[in-house]
């Protein structure tokens, strides 16, 4: 059920986002949300879930030295990381904490973001409320989000293609239909939605495809739960590293605001 094709060791989770950050696929959805979140100088900027800091320093750059962007993560590895790759700026800090309860007095920043972050939280409903306590009135929140129920892998067997998806959707991520749900989940929390971004990245090619979505770790993971059997498990994968390849997710850019005060 293996081709060389297929990096079969999970990455380090740290590592996976430096890589996802890297990519042209990475670099295009990440600038066109910088763009979006509309950061001018002297601001305060939140990056909510920031990892390992792939995104400190572009926000850094926009607030200028006369604003403050301040990373939140969850993960003591990655606050370390972050705090590591942002030393020499002083406008940044990097504070270990949780979306539901974030380390900050209410109107503490003029803008935040998350990014593939809502994906993965208890409650994405409470999130969202607690990020607009901390938002100051006019403020700003750009959430990018992907629905893993259009992942849509050719194959010809469609039916294999719809189990594997369907396997993503019910049992690996979260809150797998996330990117679809936000504009209603920020408008029940208060917030106005002026923007909805779809973006769709399509792959052509396996094995960019697979440092992604880990097609062969799922595969076999999506067996062990039942839904798959070996042999199709089998001619789903042959077909993939045969080719020819194609796959496409859509990604959702929300732009999230709190009304101005009167």
């Amino acid at each position: 059920m293996t081709s060389s094709v297929f990096e079969t060791d999970t990455p380090d989770s740290l590592v996976y986002l430096d890589r996802l950050a890297a990519t042209d696929l990475g670099r295009a959805y990440k600038g066109r949300m910088l763009e979006e979140l509309d950061v001018r100088p002297g601001q305060a900027v939140l990056d909510l879930g920031c990892g390992p800091g792939a995104d400190l320093g572009a926000l850094a750059e926009a607030v200028t030295g006369t604003g403050t962007v301040i990373g939140v993560d969850h993960d003591r590895a990655a606050v370390e990381a972050a705090e590591e790759r942002t030393a020499g700026a002083n406008t940044v800090t990097v504070r270990l904490g949780d979306l539901h309860d974030l380390p900050l007095p209410d109107r503490a920043a003029d803008r935040a973001r998350t990014d593939r972050v809502l994906q993965h939280v208890a409650d994405p409903g409470a999130a969202l409320r607690e990020i607009r306590r901390v938002l100051r009135p006019g403020g700003r929140l750009v959430m990018g989000e992907p629905d893993w129920g259009t992942l849509a892998v050719d194959h010809p067997d469609s039916g294999l293609s719809r189990a594997y998806t369907q396997y993503v959707t019910e049992k690996v991520i979260r809150n797998a239909r996330i990117g679809l749900q936000l504009p209603r989940l920020a408008a029940a929390a208060g917030f106005a939605v002026p923007a909805v971004i779809p973006v769709t990245p399509v792959f052509r090619e396996v094995r960019a495809a697979d440092r992604i979505l880990g097609l062969e770790r799922t595969t076999r993971r999506a067996v062990a739960a039942g839904y798959l059997t070996e042999d199709e498990a089998r001619s789903w994968l042959d077909h993939l590293a045969g080719g020819p390849f194609l796959a496409a997710v859509t990604f959702y850019i929300v732009v999230a605001e709190v009304e101005p005060a009167v």
